[in-house]
């Protein structure tokens, strides 16, 4: 008798493990998850501890890594923010819609025609294509499937997708609380001078802010499904913290010699304790357990600006920063908690995309849905969440047609897998062909070594795939730049000796 207790104590637990690892999104008592996007802004692979920086302090984004599962090759969808934004927004590579720099705080320009103009710059070599300065309203967002849901939406934060009529409220979100076309805050201190957020006491830090109307939203729907992007300002510029957590790191100084900007490391300390409030105030509710978050960045950390020589942080080891298409410039911290699902203090290195938040959120709430209009690129992530089985894709693609100063970059498309990253260079090659450059990410993350030269059937394989994808979201392409003059004077001059280089 004792063997056969035994036995069936141990199927039962054997069910109840099976039943935790496929839960479904309802609780027992038929709660629906709720879901919740903490988005950073312009924080670099290397700007919290969990990944590596040992000059800033980032308790809270550590243990919540213990939490859930961190990805160490999570990339946003370009290494300028608006992009990005409606990569997560949409589920779809925003160079479908022209979207592909960080331009939407410009006036809509909705019957501007997009196309490369033949003469432009005549330093330039190639011609880049025109931008869209707004994601369009036909995009469906993940707000609007929500809300169709029966899901209350809302926004806090950043935006940065278009200007009226472009707003969060047009977009499916129910509540918009800072959100507007602006991509940095007028002032970090109250009073904020932003139309869409109340001035609060004089000196009132806005990150703090935006972490206090987050938990009241949570407090006041607390007993209903909600969906809440928390999308911080913090870390962009202009750099301000607040004095008390400047001087804490004053005289501190990096094991590592990269990183060591005391007003940049306040602000990812206030960040932190954002995400510690949020924490702290879902588990006080009893929500925590029913509440799908992930962490992430829209782009690599900002190296180009700083103060008093000291740049805003340093992505070392990966090769460049915001707006470069190389990892510093797209390589970002990702950590998702899916309760019930995600193995506790789990890590891995498969390669994903913002393009994926749109179809895991609806996987993971079992919400079927396609469009034929708006073709979903993201893919699913719920089965390296559950750690039953890896993505099955050619690669993730990174569209960057433009040139960026002083930040190095070149116009260029790239795809990155589990072992490569091929980068094609518009017009930097011999007679202005296209340039390659390809790096074995496994062996060689500071992208030291450029491999095309030893590899010609890797690179002419995936450009075949960088061109397939072009052709399906049919977005402009750099040209020839007919005014080009290779005697003109160019703000580039210096790089083009440097850079793309031959390993």
């Amino acid at each position: 008798m004792r063997h056969k207790s035994i036995f069936i104590i141990a199927i039962a637990v054997a069910i109840l493990a099976a039943n935790n690892l496929n839960a479904t999104p309802d609780n027992a008592d038929g709660e629906r998850q709720n879901v919740i996007i903490f988005l950073v802004d312009d924080m670099g692979w290397m700007d919290c501890g969990v990944y590596g920086s040992q000059y800033y302090e980032t308790p809270n984004i550590d243990r919540f890594a213990e939490m859930g599962m961190r990805f160490t090759q999570a990339y946003a969808a370009n290494p300028f923010c608006s992009p990005t934004r409606a990569a997560i927004m949409t589920g779809r590579y925003p160079s479908r819609f022209e979207l592909t720099s960080a331009s939407a705080h410009l006036p809509a320009n909705p019957d501007a025609d997009l196309t490369p103009p033949e003469k432009t710059e005549p330093w330039r070599k190639m011609s880049p294509p025109f931008i869209r300065h707004f994601m369009p309203l036909e995009e469906i967002t993940l707000a609007e499937v929500l809300k169709k849901e029966g899901y209350t939406t809302c926004h806090i934060g950043k935006w940065h997708l278009g200007e009226e009529p472009y707003y969060p409220e047009k977009q499916g979100f129910e509540y918009n609380i800072g959100g507007w076309h602006l991509g940095w805050p007028p002032s970090y201190f109250s009073p904020y001078k932003n139309p869409y957020i109340e001035d609060g006491p004089e000196g009132e830090y806005l990150t703090d802010r935006l972490t206090d109307e987050a938990l009241q939203f949570i407090a006041s729907h607390k007993d209903e499904p909600f969906y809440m992007n928390l999308w911080h300002y913090a870390v962009h510029t202009p750099l301000h913290a607040e004095k008390f957590r400047v001087d804490k790191y004053r005289d501190k100084s990096d094991p590592r010699g990269r990183q060591g900007n005391a007003v940049m490391a306040g602000m990812l300390e206030s960040m932190d304790q954002s995400l510690g409030k949020l924490l702290d105030g879902l588990e006080a509710m009893d929500l925590l357990d029913r509440t799908t978050i992930i962490f992430t960045s829209d782009n690599g950390g900002l190296m180009y600006v700083g103060i008093n020589a000291v740049p805003a942080t340093n992505n070392y080891p990966l090769r460049q920063g915001k707006v470069n298409i190389h990892e510093g410039g797209i390589r970002v911290p990702c950590i998702v908690h899916w309760p019930g699902n995600t193995r506790a203090g789990s890590v891995t290195d498969e390669v994903i995309c913002s393009i994926d938040f749109f179809p895991t959120i609806l996987d993971m709430l079992k919400i079927d849905y396609s469009s034929e209009e708006n073709p979903i690129d993201g893919k699913s992530l719920t089965p390296v969440l559950t750690g039953k089985s890896p993505l099955e894709r050619d690669g993730i693609f990174i569209d960057f047609p433009h040139y960026t100063l002083p930040c190095e970059n070149f116009p260029s498309h790239a795809i990155v897998n589990q072992q490569w990253k091929l980068i094609r260079v518009y017009g930097e090659g011999p007679d202005r062909q296209n340039f390659y450059e390809l790096y074995n990410l496994r062996e060689d993350i500071k992208e030291e070594f450029n491999m095309a030269a030893f590899y010609p059937e890797v690179v002419r394989e995936l450009d075949g795939l960088i061109e397939k994808h072009l052709e399906e979201v049919a977005c402009f392409r750099p040209v020839q730049n007919r005014a080009y003059d290779p005697e003109a004077i160019n703000p580039m001059g210096i790089i083009r000796q440097r850079t793309p280089r031959i390993e």
